[in-house]
């Protein structure tokens, strides 16, 4: 057997705590040690998703809204004046929002814009104007003009173009009045040939420049 000498027993202790230092720096047999620590994941904001509006209420007996009118389908003025009238005559009695009335004229859509309206569920409120008419839960009665722009690209025998003028009023049941829909209605329509009937395939509203409202009835306030 070796007999170890002192000088030997201090090289040989002198090692071992070198050893094992370096264990543990390395992490010998230390879980979570061996390898580096995984990154922290940036933290993402989290946005809660709107609820869309409510549908539109089935209408009463006292709804303020227009028959639904019945155009010479092979008239494209006509028929975007249809469009026009229904898709902005509201009733915030029974409407929740404006999209609720273009529902209501989707019979003078294509088979594409009524399937894209029909899908289409608003999540934003109606607007401070909207607000306003359905405190007092009032209706609107709209007037169309057809405006002819010059620049607008001529007809052909299967698409049209419309460019309607609304303007309207709003009558609370409280007897206050206002200022109704002001838009410029350009309006896309076509036909599938040169007798078939016209469909409103697009429409780019602008609204008109900002009206001050009538002065609220003393029956009412805004």
């Amino acid at each position: 057997m070796a007999i170890m000498t002192p000088a030997g027993a201090r090289r040989a202790g002198l090692a071992t705590a070198v050893a094992a230092s370096l264990c543990v720096l390395a992490g010998c047999g230390l879980p979570g040690l061996d390898r580096p620590e995984p990154k922290a994941k940036p933290t993402q904001p989290s946005f809660a998703e709107k609820a869309p509006l409510p549908s539109a209420k089935p209408l009463g007996p006292d709804a303020h809204v227009p028959e639904e009118p019945k155009p010479d389908r092979r008239d494209a003025t006509a028929v975007a004046k249809a469009w026009a009238l229904v898709a902005y005559s509201y009733d915030t009695k029974y409407d929740m929002s404006p999209h609720d009335a273009i529902l209501r004229a989707v019979p003078y859509l294509t088979g594409k814009k009524a399937k894209e309206e029909r899908g289409y569920h608003p999540a934003a409120g109606a607007g401070n104007e909207w607000n306003t008419w359905a405190k007092h839960k009032a209706w609107t009665k709209v007037k169309l003009h057809l405006e002819v722009d010059g620049d607008a690209p001529a007809d052909t025998s299967t698409k049209a173009h419309r460019q309607i003028s609304v303007s309207g009023t709003a009558t609370g049941r409280d007897e206050w009045r206002g200022v109704g829909p002001r838009v410029q209605a350009f309006v896309t329509l076509v036909r599938s040939d040169a007798k078939g009937d016209w469909q409103v395939s697009r429409v780019d509203a602008v609204p008109a420049a900002a009206v001050p409202s009538a002065p609220p009835s003393s029956s009412g306030q805004d």
